[in-house]
This record gives structure tokens, sequence and C-alpha cells, in this order.
């Protein structure tokens, strides 16, 4: 659904949500206060944004707002400065917008309520805000991981009444196959069984670490299977309370799962010397 990403240029929250879009190949764009200020000076010329003929911040929030179809505004707490003046400015112009704070919610989760949002409300020019990087430091990366998950969700599929659809069938439908594994320990047990012996054998052998050198190779396998099965929350969830990382990415869980499937193969597959 998503054909646009803006925001108003600041650091922290609306940095990551361009740096996201970039990443991601969605046009990006917004208004930002003339002279294309932020807290650390010009905002740097990669960002495709327009300049307000003024210097004003909360005019430049207004504008974004009105350019927009929704806005979705990121915290870890309750809203405060322009955050909480973005949600009343939303609300004044009757824009939809989402409060996500993470302090309740996890990245995961996160991104799951915001491709559900994006798709009740047909939203296609997105508005992203939070606070900037001084005030809160982990923010940029929290909107980064949320804002590439839910695109993984499919936040920016077609909407016509087909994909639509299908999209929001998927997640039942993949639940029903019979091997889609729900935990780290499922997809952990699939993913040996399709091992080779002398696979699972090498692998056991290692220090963990020297685990790094499974990146390019085995690493790679694993995040291929967990972009199959990725759409199961309840695997996602699984990963996310092992890794004990507030700001869990997508990019993480094969990390997770592949130290885990060392873990496993350690107790089954290590040579022992014999005396």
């Amino acid at each position: 659904m998503i054909k646009k990403i803006i925001s108003g240029g600041q650091t922290g929250a609306d940095q990551a949500a361009l740096d996201a879009a970039i990443k991601l190949d969605i046009p990006h764009g917004g208004w930002i206060p003339k002279g294309r200020i932020t807290e650390d000076g010009p905002i740097p010329e990669k960002y495709q944004l327009e300049e307000m003929p003024t210097s004003s911040y909360a005019e430049r929030t207004e504008q974004n707002v009105i350019d927009s179809d929704g806005t979705l505004i990121v915290s870890h707490g309750m809203l405060t400065g322009g955050s909480a003046d973005t949600r009343e400015l939303a609300l004044e112009h009757k824009r939809p917008w989402l409060h996500i704070d993470l302090n309740k919610t996890g990245i995961f989760d996160a991104a799951l309520k915001l491709s559900g949002w994006v798709l009740k409300n047909n939203i296609e020019i997105l508005n992203v805000a939070g606070p900037r990087a001084s005030k809160d430091p982990k923010i940029y990366r929290a909107v980064m991981n949320i804002i590439e998950s839910a695109n993984y969700l499919g936040f920016t599929a077609d909407k016509s009444p087909d994909s639509l659809r299908m999209l929001l069938s998927r997640n039942e439908r993949l639940k029903k196959q019979k091997n889609l594994p729900q935990t780290v320990d499922e997809a952990v047990h699939q993913i040996m069984s399709e091992m080779s012996l002398k696979d699972r054998t090498t692998m056991a052998n290692v220090v963990e670490e020297n685990l790094q050198v499974f990146q390019l190779t085995l690493g790679l396998y694993i995040k291929n299977k967990l972009d199959e099965w990725a759409v199961s929350e309840e695997l996602m969830k699984s990963c996310m309370e092992l890794s004990k990382d507030e700001n869990f990415s997508r990019e993480d869980a094969s990390t997770v799962t592949m130290k885990e499937l060392w873990k496993k193969l350690r107790e089954t597959h290590k040579l022992r010397v014999v005396k």
C-alpha cells in the first residue's frame, strides 16, 4: 500500500524513516524548515525534501501531516514536545494517526500493528514522526526496524482487492502448513534435518567465537529459510525472546537461530576425545 514515505528530516525518527525508504527503494520526501536545518546542522542533500518558506518546525510538521494519508509516531514512552504536537495536528486535520510506544510494544508486534493499520486506512503516503536523536538515541534503529519489518509483512503491496485478500490471509494459510515452525527450537530441528552429517559435525566442533565463518554459507541459508517462515508471528516472537534485545530486527533472527542450532549440535555431534 505504501507508495511514499515522508518526514520532517530531523535526526532520530525522521531520518530513520527516510533511510528505510531509501534502503527499501520506496520513494521518499517531505517538508523541512527553511535552510534544511536539523539539530545537527543542514540535512544531507541525499534526502529529497522540500524547504518551507519559513524556518518554523511547527509549520513543517503541519504541512507533512496535511500532505500524507496518515501519520506514524514512534516513541519510547508517552508523547512529548513535537511528537505530541504532531498527534494534535493529525487530530485537527482529521488524518489517521498511529502511536507506537516501544516501552509497551516489541518491534515485531509494532510492525504487525503498522502493517494492519496501513491496510485498514488505505495509507499510500506515510508520514513518520518521533523524537530527535538527542532526546532518544535508540529511536533511529527502532524506526528502521519497524519499517523494514512492516515492509516484509506487505505494507507496500498492491492494494487491489485480490492482492489485499491474499495478503491478509497469508498468515492464516501459512500457519496451517504442517511444517511451519512456531518456535526457534522447531526451526532448529527442521534445519538440522536438512543438513548433511558432515556439515552437522563440522559446525558442532567450531568454537563459539568462530561461528561468524558460517555467516556467508549456513547463515545465508538460515536467512532464506526465515524469509519463508518470518510471517509466523510465533516464530519471530520466539527469536526475540532468545535475543533479549529491544531493538531486535529480522536480520538478527538468523543469528539467533544459527547460535541455537550450534548449541543443539554441540549436544549431539561434538567429537569427544577417547582416552
